[in-house]
Protein backbone atom coordinates (compact mmCIF):
# COMPACT_ATOMS: atom_id res chain seq x y z
CA UNK A 1 0.00 0.00 0.00
CA UNK A 2 1.24 3.45 -0.86
CA UNK A 3 1.20 6.15 1.79
CA UNK A 4 -1.06 8.40 -0.32
CA UNK A 5 -3.66 5.82 -1.32
CA UNK A 6 -7.19 7.25 -1.39
CA UNK A 7 -9.40 5.29 1.02
CA UNK A 8 -13.09 5.39 1.88
CA UNK A 9 -14.76 3.91 4.96
CA UNK A 10 -18.39 2.78 5.21
CA UNK A 11 -19.97 1.90 8.56
CA UNK A 12 -23.36 0.20 8.74
CA UNK A 13 -25.29 0.78 11.99
CA UNK A 14 -28.02 -1.62 13.08
CA UNK A 15 -29.34 -2.34 16.58
CA UNK A 16 -28.51 -5.99 15.84
CA UNK A 17 -24.92 -5.44 14.70
CA UNK A 18 -22.24 -3.40 12.97
CA UNK A 19 -20.52 -3.72 9.60
CA UNK A 20 -17.37 -2.05 8.29
CA UNK A 21 -15.95 -1.82 4.79
CA UNK A 22 -12.87 -0.04 3.43
CA UNK A 23 -12.48 0.69 -0.28
CA UNK A 24 -9.01 1.58 -1.52
CA UNK A 25 -9.89 3.87 -4.43
CA UNK A 26 -6.31 4.04 -5.64
CA UNK A 27 -6.06 0.26 -5.95
CA UNK A 28 -9.80 -0.07 -6.74
CA UNK A 29 -10.02 -2.85 -4.16
CA UNK A 30 -12.16 -3.67 -1.14
CA UNK A 31 -9.41 -4.35 1.37
CA UNK A 32 -11.40 -4.69 4.61
CA UNK A 33 -14.85 -6.15 5.26
CA UNK A 34 -16.15 -7.12 8.69
CA UNK A 35 -19.51 -7.71 10.38
CA UNK A 36 -20.04 -7.82 14.14
CA UNK A 37 -23.42 -9.38 15.06
CA UNK A 38 -24.88 -8.68 18.49
CA UNK A 39 -26.36 -11.53 20.52
CA UNK A 40 -29.41 -9.42 21.39
CA UNK A 41 -31.00 -6.28 19.97
CA UNK A 42 -29.18 -3.34 21.52
CA UNK A 43 -30.05 0.24 22.35
CA UNK A 44 -28.43 3.12 20.43
CA UNK A 45 -26.26 3.79 23.51
CA UNK A 46 -25.05 0.17 23.58
CA UNK A 47 -24.37 0.25 19.84
CA UNK A 48 -22.26 3.38 20.33
CA UNK A 49 -20.19 1.61 22.99
CA UNK A 50 -19.62 -1.34 20.64
CA UNK A 51 -18.66 1.04 17.84
CA UNK A 52 -16.18 2.88 20.07
CA UNK A 53 -14.63 -0.41 21.17
CA UNK A 54 -14.16 -1.64 17.58
CA UNK A 55 -12.79 1.62 16.18
CA UNK A 56 -10.31 2.01 19.03
CA UNK A 57 -9.10 -1.60 19.10
CA UNK A 58 -8.57 -2.22 15.37
CA UNK A 59 -5.56 -0.45 13.86
CA UNK A 60 -7.13 -0.48 10.38
CA UNK A 61 -9.35 2.42 11.52
CA UNK A 62 -6.42 4.58 12.59
CA UNK A 63 -5.61 5.44 8.96
CA UNK A 64 -6.70 8.67 7.32
CA UNK A 65 -9.86 8.28 5.25
CA UNK A 66 -10.74 10.55 2.36
CA UNK A 67 -14.44 9.87 2.83
CA UNK A 68 -16.55 8.32 5.59
CA UNK A 69 -20.15 7.13 5.14
CA UNK A 70 -22.51 6.02 7.90
CA UNK A 71 -25.49 3.85 6.92
CA UNK A 72 -28.38 3.96 9.39
CA UNK A 73 -30.39 0.75 9.16
CA UNK A 74 -33.72 0.87 10.99
CA UNK A 75 -37.45 0.77 10.29
CA UNK A 76 -37.89 4.49 11.01
CA UNK A 77 -38.13 5.58 7.37
CA UNK A 78 -40.71 6.28 4.70
CA UNK A 79 -40.63 7.19 1.01
CA UNK A 80 -42.36 10.27 -0.39
CA UNK A 81 -42.58 11.24 -4.08
CA UNK A 82 -40.40 14.30 -4.54
CA UNK A 83 -43.15 16.33 -6.20
CA UNK A 84 -45.33 15.87 -3.09
CA UNK A 85 -42.60 16.40 -0.52
CA UNK A 86 -42.64 19.34 1.88
CA UNK A 87 -39.68 19.56 4.27
CA UNK A 88 -41.85 21.24 6.90
CA UNK A 89 -43.90 18.06 7.30
CA UNK A 90 -41.16 15.48 7.89
CA UNK A 91 -42.71 14.20 11.11
CA UNK A 92 -46.14 13.91 9.50
CA UNK A 93 -44.80 11.58 6.79
CA UNK A 94 -43.12 9.35 9.36
CA UNK A 95 -45.71 9.13 12.11
CA UNK A 96 -48.16 7.04 10.08
CA UNK A 97 -45.88 4.01 9.88
CA UNK A 98 -43.17 4.57 12.51
CA UNK A 99 -43.08 5.13 16.24
CA UNK A 100 -41.29 8.44 16.59
CA UNK A 101 -40.69 10.57 19.67
CA UNK A 102 -41.32 14.28 19.92
CA UNK A 103 -37.60 15.06 20.18
CA UNK A 104 -36.42 12.71 17.40
CA UNK A 105 -34.20 14.32 14.79
CA UNK A 106 -35.68 13.69 11.34
CA UNK A 107 -33.77 14.06 8.09
CA UNK A 108 -34.05 12.92 4.48
CA UNK A 109 -32.16 11.43 1.53
CA UNK A 110 -33.05 12.37 -2.02
CA UNK A 111 -33.17 9.32 -4.28
CA UNK A 112 -32.59 10.87 -7.68
CA UNK A 113 -33.01 7.71 -9.73
CA UNK A 114 -36.77 7.56 -9.02
CA UNK A 115 -37.45 11.15 -7.92
CA UNK A 116 -38.32 10.32 -4.32
CA UNK A 117 -37.37 11.51 -0.85
CA UNK A 118 -36.58 9.07 1.96
CA UNK A 119 -37.55 10.57 5.33
CA UNK A 120 -35.96 8.89 8.35
CA UNK A 121 -34.60 9.07 11.89
CA UNK A 122 -30.82 8.58 12.10
CA UNK A 123 -28.92 7.59 15.25
CA UNK A 124 -27.80 11.05 16.35
CA UNK A 125 -25.44 9.75 19.04
CA UNK A 126 -23.60 7.73 16.39
CA UNK A 127 -23.40 10.71 14.04
CA UNK A 128 -21.98 12.92 16.80
CA UNK A 129 -19.30 10.37 17.65
CA UNK A 130 -18.33 9.80 14.01
CA UNK A 131 -17.96 13.56 13.52
CA UNK A 132 -15.76 13.83 16.62
CA UNK A 133 -13.65 10.88 15.43
CA UNK A 134 -13.32 11.45 11.67
CA UNK A 135 -14.53 14.97 11.05
CA UNK A 136 -16.84 15.68 8.14
CA UNK A 137 -18.76 12.66 6.86
CA UNK A 138 -21.90 11.64 4.94
CA UNK A 139 -24.79 9.59 6.26
CA UNK A 140 -27.68 7.83 4.54
CA UNK A 141 -30.49 5.46 5.35
CA UNK A 142 -29.99 1.81 4.41
CA UNK A 143 -33.15 1.77 2.31
CA UNK A 144 -31.81 4.66 0.22
CA UNK A 145 -28.73 2.59 -0.60
CA UNK A 146 -30.78 -0.51 -1.43
CA UNK A 147 -33.33 1.27 -3.59
CA UNK A 148 -30.71 3.26 -5.47
CA UNK A 149 -28.56 0.20 -6.10
CA UNK A 150 -31.36 -2.03 -7.38
CA UNK A 151 -32.92 0.64 -9.59
CA UNK A 152 -29.57 1.38 -11.21
CA UNK A 153 -28.76 -2.26 -11.90
CA UNK A 154 -32.14 -3.77 -12.73
CA UNK A 155 -31.24 -3.81 -16.45
CA UNK A 156 -34.80 -2.92 -17.50
CA UNK A 157 -36.13 -6.40 -16.90
CA UNK A 158 -39.78 -6.64 -17.87
CA UNK A 159 -40.89 -9.15 -15.26
CA UNK A 160 -41.29 -8.32 -11.57
CA UNK A 161 -38.38 -9.24 -9.28
CA UNK A 162 -38.56 -9.40 -5.49
CA UNK A 163 -35.36 -8.36 -3.72
CA UNK A 164 -35.09 -9.41 -0.09
CA UNK A 165 -32.36 -8.15 2.23
CA UNK A 166 -32.37 -10.08 5.49
CA UNK A 167 -31.17 -8.93 8.89
CA UNK A 168 -31.26 -10.67 12.24
CA UNK A 169 -34.80 -9.54 13.13
CA UNK A 170 -35.95 -7.43 10.18
CA UNK A 171 -36.32 -7.97 6.45
CA UNK A 172 -36.31 -5.32 3.75
CA UNK A 173 -38.47 -6.19 0.74
CA UNK A 174 -38.19 -4.33 -2.54
CA UNK A 175 -40.19 -5.14 -5.67
CA UNK A 176 -39.22 -3.82 -9.10
CA UNK A 177 -41.10 -4.23 -12.37
CA UNK A 178 -39.96 -2.66 -15.64
CA UNK A 179 -37.32 -0.80 -13.64
CA UNK A 180 -39.95 0.93 -11.51
CA UNK A 181 -40.28 0.59 -7.75
CA UNK A 182 -43.56 -1.15 -6.95
CA UNK A 183 -42.99 -1.63 -3.22
CA UNK A 184 -40.47 -1.12 -0.48
CA UNK A 185 -41.15 -2.11 3.11
CA UNK A 186 -39.41 -3.31 6.25
CA UNK A 187 -40.93 -6.08 8.35
CA UNK A 188 -39.90 -7.22 11.81
CA UNK A 189 -39.97 -10.98 12.32
CA UNK A 190 -39.44 -13.29 15.29
CA UNK A 191 -39.67 -16.69 13.59
CA UNK A 192 -39.40 -18.25 10.15
CA UNK A 193 -43.21 -18.38 10.11
CA UNK A 194 -43.38 -14.60 10.60
CA UNK A 195 -40.81 -14.20 7.85
CA UNK A 196 -42.65 -16.25 5.23
CA UNK A 197 -45.98 -14.67 6.18
CA UNK A 198 -44.70 -11.20 5.23
CA UNK A 199 -43.13 -12.42 2.00
CA UNK A 200 -46.28 -14.21 0.89
CA UNK A 201 -48.32 -11.16 1.93
CA UNK A 202 -46.25 -9.06 -0.49
CA UNK A 203 -46.81 -11.62 -3.25
CA UNK A 204 -50.55 -11.57 -2.58
CA UNK A 205 -50.85 -7.78 -2.45
CA UNK A 206 -48.97 -7.30 -5.72
CA UNK A 207 -50.59 -10.35 -7.34
CA UNK A 208 -47.23 -12.00 -7.98
CA UNK A 209 -47.07 -15.64 -9.02
CA UNK A 210 -45.06 -17.84 -6.63
CA UNK A 211 -44.39 -20.23 -9.54
CA UNK A 212 -42.83 -17.68 -11.90
CA UNK A 213 -41.63 -14.63 -9.91
CA UNK A 214 -37.96 -14.64 -8.93
CA UNK A 215 -36.64 -13.73 -5.49
CA UNK A 216 -33.08 -12.37 -5.19
CA UNK A 217 -31.61 -12.76 -1.70
CA UNK A 218 -29.01 -10.73 0.16
CA UNK A 219 -28.03 -10.25 3.79
CA UNK A 220 -28.01 -12.72 6.67
CA UNK A 221 -29.18 -15.87 4.93
CA UNK A 222 -27.46 -19.03 3.71
CA UNK A 223 -28.53 -21.91 1.55
CA UNK A 224 -30.44 -24.55 3.53
CA UNK A 225 -30.88 -22.46 6.68
CA UNK A 226 -34.40 -22.13 8.13
CA UNK A 227 -35.32 -18.95 6.28
CA UNK A 228 -34.03 -20.22 2.95
CA UNK A 229 -35.80 -23.56 3.30
CA UNK A 230 -39.18 -22.06 4.15
CA UNK A 231 -38.86 -19.59 1.26
CA UNK A 232 -38.05 -22.40 -1.14
CA UNK A 233 -41.01 -24.41 0.17
CA UNK A 234 -43.47 -21.79 -1.04
CA UNK A 235 -41.65 -20.03 -3.89
CA UNK A 236 -40.10 -21.78 -6.86
CA UNK A 237 -37.36 -19.37 -7.98
CA UNK A 238 -35.08 -18.33 -5.10
CA UNK A 239 -31.57 -17.08 -5.90
CA UNK A 240 -28.73 -15.43 -4.05
CA UNK A 241 -27.92 -12.07 -5.58
CA UNK A 242 -24.76 -12.18 -7.67
CA UNK A 243 -23.54 -8.75 -8.62
CA UNK A 244 -20.46 -7.81 -10.58
CA UNK A 245 -18.79 -4.89 -8.80
CA UNK A 246 -16.66 -2.19 -10.38
CA UNK A 247 -13.95 -2.88 -7.82
CA UNK A 248 -12.01 -6.01 -6.95
CA UNK A 249 -12.19 -7.91 -3.67
CA UNK A 250 -9.08 -8.52 -1.60
CA UNK A 251 -7.85 -12.12 -1.58
CA UNK A 252 -8.42 -12.30 2.18
CA UNK A 253 -12.19 -11.81 1.81
CA UNK A 254 -14.35 -14.87 1.12
CA UNK A 255 -16.16 -14.16 -2.16
CA UNK A 256 -18.68 -16.96 -1.54
CA UNK A 257 -20.51 -14.82 0.99
CA UNK A 258 -20.53 -11.41 -0.68
CA UNK A 259 -24.35 -11.49 -0.73
CA UNK A 260 -24.21 -11.10 3.07
CA UNK A 261 -22.49 -7.72 2.63
CA UNK A 262 -24.56 -6.51 -0.33
CA UNK A 263 -25.80 -3.37 1.42
CA UNK A 264 -22.45 -2.02 2.55
CA UNK A 265 -20.68 -3.02 -0.68
CA UNK A 266 -23.21 -0.96 -2.60
CA UNK A 267 -22.66 2.14 -0.47
CA UNK A 268 -19.62 3.28 -2.49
Amino acid sequence: MKINDIKELSIQINLNGLSFCILNRTQNTIEFLKTIPFEHKSTPAEVLNSLKAELSSNTVFSEDFDAVLVIHQNELATLVPKELYNAEHKADYLKFNSKILRNDFITEDEIVVNQSVNVYVPYVNINNYIFDTFGEFVYKHASSVLINSHLQHDENKEEAIVYININKSTVEVLVLEKNKLQLFNVFEYYSKEDFIYYILFVFEQLKLDVETTTIELSGAIEKDDDLYNILYTYIRHVNFIDKVYKFSISAGIDRRYLHKHFLILNSF
